[in-house]
């Protein structure tokens, strides 16, 4: 592990031009910690704390700061500096900020910039707050900016007498404006546009070397870290660092302050990880009901998804090596990627949605807590606005993005994208940072964390294909063996995503978790039949208070009209048991209008001009059968 401090990369090109640039303007990560050294020691310290101690030892005597709100204050506040500062610029001796307008800024920046006494700054702090509209400034806003960039141009290095052969002085300097902006862009565009004397430095989240010294100096703030070996700390920073990718150092003091307030020793720190990045200090992976609900979930997951075990038992094996924190076990270091990626590929109507919403309704209870996206809505690129949010200046953009805040408002869930291959191509372009990092930032530039996630995919990729007119025929047909149905089908996803979307490298983090669904068979279609009839029949009984038997003629032909074509799957038997059953069954309903209590038996079902007509009796007591009143519609 490093033990020297890593001097951030903006400071070091600070220090180096200022023999040659006058203005700086730092943005970026500018309300970050950043580590310098102090006396020896790697010290955590906010950026004008930073500036300082790398300008002090350029003989440097003080800072002079401004900000909207406070006005004028000289850094450091110790008499000293202060009593130089008032000297010189005939300051107020105050030690209290002074107001002062853009006027005012203006004539002290002139009067410090030409000073030849001492090596003195003058840092605009918020300056990104300094205008109302950084495209059309008002009056007063644009003649102080043209003021400072005038004076960026005129201005002058100086050596300071008694300095120059001090360590570090490097002869003649300038005596600099740095500004601090949220945003470069939040400064009027045409600033410092046409002068190389002022640098604009983009202040970047920290590496990976920083956070790793900053952990390591975070550490005894946790339950055991004080008294921890050497080597528990080295594993502690390391895994600080890995699990922090994109968070600023002062998010991983808030990391440890979390921990510590949790009590929670340095080899749980992906705990304190986790409550920062999602806000829930619970981790429902953990829990023990979670496993007894996997470990029977086999049953369960069979009785709505039926003919499909090879695509149920895989599904389980993922979920497990979720539960027990091994996806993406064979990297080096630990990762943030999704708890656990699948995509269901296979004909229509075979389970692949009702797979995700068994697992859903496992997972957390309800089936409703799937996040689901039709993706045939985001075949336009614009359309990728509405997951991410719009970009700054756009209609949207203050809403956000659906999946970011979705994720955010729920980030234990399972996320359903179905029909992925219908989404513009751009758009899948984002999913490569989601499988691969865990993480998308939507056009506000908030983060959205999918580590804690299951993200299902599904397709009817390989199920159709264009045949040498052009026309769109089957690739696969029921009866055909499960061996050869998957290899067309993976097959042709394959060649999907590396050649007519050019995009290997999503495939690439798919990896192996392609399931592929078989057709239904014959039996199983006769099981999701009975399935079906059965919600039917109940679903009448609680709505309107009657029974509905079938008579077994009735039945047998209902069932084999629905499973004699297959290719539909599932969908396809309840299409049919609509149009056969439903739809005769509620005109006939709707019509007799007959009493609660009541039992009533369907005799006969009918095809005339494609139009469905049944026959209902009701039940007596004594066994015997009384038709209901006839109507033309029955």
């Amino acid at each position: 592990m490093t033990t020297a401090s890593p001097v951030p990369r903006w400071l070091a090109d600070l220090v180096r031009l200022l023999p040659i640039r006058a203005q700086f303007v730092l943005s970026g990560n500018v309300r970050d910690h950043f580590l310098v050294d102090v006396g020896g020691t790697a010290v955590q310290v906010p950026l004008l704390r930073a500036l300082w101690e790398a300008l002090q030892p350029l003989g440097f005597t003080f800072l002079v700061v401004f900000d909207p709100v406070q006005g004028i204050r000289v850094y450091p506040g110790e008499p000293r500096a202060r009593d130089a500062a008032c000297q010189l610029l005939q300051l107020p001796a105050d030690a209290a900020p002074s107001p002062a307008g853009l006027e005012t800024l203006a004539a002290l920046a002139r009067k410090l910039v030409g000073l030849r006494e001492t090596r003195c700054a003058l840092v605009i702090d918020f300056a990104s707050r300094i205008v109302r509209s950084s495209g059309a400034p008002d009056a007063g806003e644009h003649r102080f900016f043209v003021a400072c960039e005038e004076l960026a141009v005129h201005a002058a290095p100086a050596a300071v007498s008694g300095l120059a052969a001090a360590p570090g002085s490097r002869g003649p300097l300038f005596n600099p404006v740095i500004w601090i902006a949220n945003r470069e862009r939040n400064l009027p565009p045409w600033f410092g546009l046409d002068t190389e004397r002022v640098a604009m430095l983009d202040i970047g989240l920290p590496d990976y070397e920083t956070r790793e010294v900053a952990a390591a100096l975070l550490a005894p703030l946790l339950a055991d870290g004080a008294s921890a070996a050497a080597q528990e700390r080295a594993a502690f920073a390391a895994a600080l660092a890995d699990g922090t990718e994109g968070i600023t150092l002062a998010g991983l003091a808030d990391i440890v302050q979390l921990g510590a307030a949790q009590q929670l020793p340095l080899a749980a720190i992906d705990d304190a990880i986790r409550s920062y990045k999602l806000g829930m200090a619970d981790n429902p992976w953990r829990k023990p009901y979670l496993r007894d609900k996997i470990r029977t979930a086999g049953p369960t997951i069979e009785q709505r998804v039926k003919g499909q075990r090879p695509a149920t038992v895989k599904t389980i094996d993922i979920l497990m090596r979720s539960v027990m924190g091994l996806t993406g076990a064979q990297a080096r270091v630990a990762t943030n990627r999704p708890r656990g990626v699948l995509f269901f590929a296979g004909p229509t109507g075979v389970g692949k949605t009702e797979l995700a919403k068994a697992l859903t309704e496992l997972l957390f209870g309800d089936e409703r807590a799937c996040i689901r996206f039709d993706m045939s809505e985001f075949a336009a690129e614009h359309s990728a606005a509405r997951l991410l949010g719009a970009p700054p200046g756009y209609v949207g953009y203050d809403a956000g993005g659906e999946l970011t805040n979705a994720v955010r408002e729920r980030p234990f869930s399972v996320i359903l994208f179905d029909e992925i291959e219908k989404a513009h191509p751009r758009i899948l372009d984002k999913f490569l940072q989601i499988l691969e990092d865990g993480r998308l930032t939507d056009g506000r530039g908030r983060t959205a964390y999918f580590s804690e996630t299951v993200i299902v995919f599904t397709s009817n990729l390989g199920t159709v294909v264009e045949d040498e007119l052009g026309r769109r025929v089957p690739s696969v047909k029921p009866g055909e063996p499960f061996e050869e149905v998957e290899a067309k089908i993976r097959s042709a996803i394959a060649e999907h995503f590396k050649f007519r979307l050019a995009r290997p490298e999503l495939l690439n983090r798919i990896g192996e978790n392609i399931v592929v669904f078989d057709f239904i068979e014959r039996d199983v279609g006769a099981t999701i039949f009975d399935a079906m009839l059965h919600n039917v029949l109940r679903r009448v009984t609680e709505e309107h208070g009657v029974r509905i038997a079938l008579g077994g003629d009735v039945l047998r032909q209902l069932r084999e009209l629905c499973i004699e074509d297959l290719s539909q799957g599932g969908r396809g038997i309840g299409n049919r048991l609509e149009a056969a059953f439903i739809n005769p069954l509620a005109r006939a309903l709707f019509v007799q209008s007959p009493p609660p209590g009541g039992q009533l038996e369907v005799t006969a079902l009918r095809e005339e001009q494609r139009i469905w007509t049944l026959s209902l009796v009701v039940r007596r007591p004594d066994g015997g059968q009384a038709p209901l009143r006839p109507t033309p519609e029955t």
